[in-house]
């Protein structure tokens, strides 16, 4: 790809806004009758196992605040409220009882979801609870930089099929963004994707938490180990494809959770008003899912073959639920995601041992 210098159209856009159309406008991927479900597989819909982990998550937050009068479940980029009602269907009463349960989602809220769930648009403000982000952040659209033929970062711009050309130097604080956090070499062709709208909507989301735990989960990467031609790609019917802003298929790349977890410690140190004895708790960890939810119970161990001889139908479901765990943490697989976790006025002992 080489740099171009003739005037801009309105068909040329940076990737940020192309995406955004495609995914979220009034004909967005986001907005179609069949959801995220009708094209790829999280681990929400791999199995109600990841409803009891997160779950579990919840009642280990509600000990930490000292079991609120209300507790509040704040399922960012919801899709059709499935994680907000699985962790209701599997809470034990006495907390079931005493939480608020909110889907936070672009589209219409769909048919035949639990009446307990609350839907919104926007995360709700005051949260006393758990906000939970399972791949949010991969769908916050990002600018895309790659290094022209003299080493310099452009902005990539991309017309509705997909056609893309160089557009103008990265500048500014999505400058600063990329010798922070993903600094390109002076090689032609390299690309990155410019995370700051996904650091400035983490924070925002983390500062809508009083007290308690903000979680994002997602396909991620670190500074060490950026992929030198970045991770933009499309998901059409359950399969890779590529990246076309026309409202067609999903649009997605890879999350630098290392950044979003400083920007959001920074927003929060920087809060007038939060103690200074809260400033001072643990900030952010990073780690694999398959050892997040190994601390929440979810080993994939089989069950012994004894039971295939004295109970062969719990045996049969055991199984079952072991593949289904196994997945969940598989090496190469769903397993390889990263979460975040950012507590707000609690400590990080949630997952103590992972």
């Amino acid at each position: 790809m080489t740099a171009e210098t003739t005037d801009e159209t309105d068909e040329w856009r940076g990737w940020r806004a192309a995406a955004e159309a495609a995914l979220y406008g009034p004909d967005g991927f986001y907005r179609r009758p069949e959801g995220p479900a009708g094209h790829f597989r999280t681990s929400v819909h791999a199995s109600p196992l990841y409803a009891e982990a997160v779950a579990r998550l919840l009642c280990r937050v509600d000990e930490a605040l000292g079991r609120p009068a209300s507790l509040d479940f704040v399922d960012m980029a919801a899709g059709r409220g499935e994680l907000a009602a699985g962790v209701l269907a599997v809470l034990p009463a006495d907390v079931a009882v005493r939480t608020r349960a909110y889907a936070v989602e672009l589209a219409d809220r769909p048919a035949g979801l639990d009446d307990r769930v609350r839907w919104l648009a926007e995360p709700p403000q005051g949260v006393t609870g758990l906000l939970f982000a399972n791949e949010w952040l991969d769908n916050v659209p990002v600018e895309i930089a790659e290094t022209d033929s003299t080493g310099l970062p452009r902005r990539v711009l991309v017309r509705r099929d997909g056609t893309e050309r160089l557009g103008e130097p990265v500048r500014g604080a999505e400058a600063e963004w990329l010798a922070r956090w993903w600094p390109l070499g002076a090689e032609e062709g390299l690309r990155a994707e410019i995370g700051l709208p996904r650091d400035e909507a983490w924070a925002a989301a983390v500062a809508t938490l009083d007290r308690g735990l903000a979680v994002a989960v997602d396909y991620a990467h670190r500074r060490d180990a950026r992929p030198p031609f970045g991770t933009l790609t499309g998901f059409r019917e359950g399969r890779a494809a590529a990246p076309v802003p026309d409202g067609s298929c999903d649009i997605t790349a890879h999350v630098a959770l290392d950044a979003c977890a400083a920007h959001g410690m920074a927003r929060l140190t920087a809060h007038p008003t939060m103690p200074a004895t809260e400033r001072t708790l643990p900030g952010a960890r990073l780690m694999r899912q398959r050892d997040a939810l190994r601390a929440l119970g979810i080993t994939g161990a089989r069950p012994p073959l004894t039971l295939a001889t004295t109970h062969p139908a719990a045996y049969v479901r055991a199984l079952a639920s072991a593949g289904e765990a196994a997945e969940l943490t598989a090496p190469g697989g769903l397993g390889d995601f990263g979460w975040l976790l950012q507590p707000v006025g609690i400590p990080d002992t949630l997952l103590d041992g992972a």
